[in-house]
């Protein structure tokens, strides 16, 4: 096996260990922290545990349910590798969920400060999952889904942003109506602390991303990009000090793109390559 390979496939074999750490962290501090302290998680996770509080039912059975159709939708139209790590971590998430349910465990402080605790957990879990490549919520499933295929359409490169805020407040929204109050507003505590840690570790993944190459030979890269993500460069004329004339192109892909963006660049060496977070394309 080449050395190409063997870091190809160590790395991918971190990423699985690291999704499913993130999901027993995430599955923990719901069973454990929020959940008995009148919260609940936000997206997806939130409507399943909104459905066992109301009917009694199971809970991972409940988020086994709700999550199979986001995550067959996103096996097949965003591709296998993100397929198989978000069935990865939806997996273990919902096992996690099943063993945390039967260890007893108390945390003895204010609601308030077990909610923003266990929102930090929460937090740090989804954070080690997106980083990895992964994603456990079918909300952000269904957000990039809507976002590539509006972006196929008209050729614009859209944020998830304001379609993951409306899915939340549809959710916040229920929980205020059918259970309480109290309820929602500590679930809207753990979706700004846990979208805060989050945004800090991923800047943004939700938003835009601009990923900028110097190369010596963008053709290769150019067909690449285009017959693997769909996407277009824009391409300039540089100059480096050392290196003498390249090319630099200019790409905008969303979060969940970056990890193919990664491989094809390990595809062909020899670039150098940033990622920056854009919140708006003015056109």
């Amino acid at each position: 096996m080449s050395n190409e390979k063997k870091k190809f496939s160590w790395n991918n074999l971190v990423a699985y260990l690291m999704i499913c750490l993130g999901a027993l962290m995430a599955s923990f501090s719901v069973v454990c922290i929020l959940i008995p302290n009148d919260a609940i998680d936000y997206g997806t996770a939130g409507i399943a545990i909104v459905i066992s509080k109301l009917t009694s039912m199971n809970l991972s059975l409940c988020v086994a349910m709700v999550f199979i159709p986001f995550l067959i939708a996103g096996f097949l139209v965003l591709g296998k590798r993100f397929g198989i790590k978000a069935i990865l971590g939806a997996f273990v998430y919902t096992i996690g969920l099943e063993i945390f349910e039967k260890i007893p465990f108390e945390l003895n402080t204010e609601h308030y400060l077990a909610v923003i605790f266990g929102g930090a957990i929460l937090g740090g879990g989804l954070s080690i999952i997106l980083k990895s490549g992964g994603c456990i919520d079918g909300s952000e499933i269904f957000a990039n889904i809507l976002v590539k295929k509006i972006s196929d359409k008209t050729g614009n490169n859209f944020s998830m942003t304001p379609i993951l805020i409306c899915f939340n407040a549809c959710v916040y929204a229920t929980v205020f109506i059918v259970i309480n109050r109290n309820a929602a507003l500590m679930s809207l505590l753990v979706y700004v602390v846990a979208t805060s840690i989050i945004n800090h570790f991923t800047d943004h993944f939700e938003a835009i991303k601009q990923v900028t190459i110097i190369t010596k030979n963008p053709d290769k890269l150019v067909q690449a990009i285009k017959k693997q993500l769909n996407k277009t460069c824009t391409m300039m004329d540089s100059y480096g000090a050392i290196a003498g004339d390249n090319k630099t192109l200019i790409c905008y892909i969303n979060y969940f793109e970056l990890s193919k963006m990664k491989e094809i660049l390990s595809q062909n060496p020899g670039n150098f390559s940033t990622v920056s977070t854009v919140d708006e394309i003015i056109k």
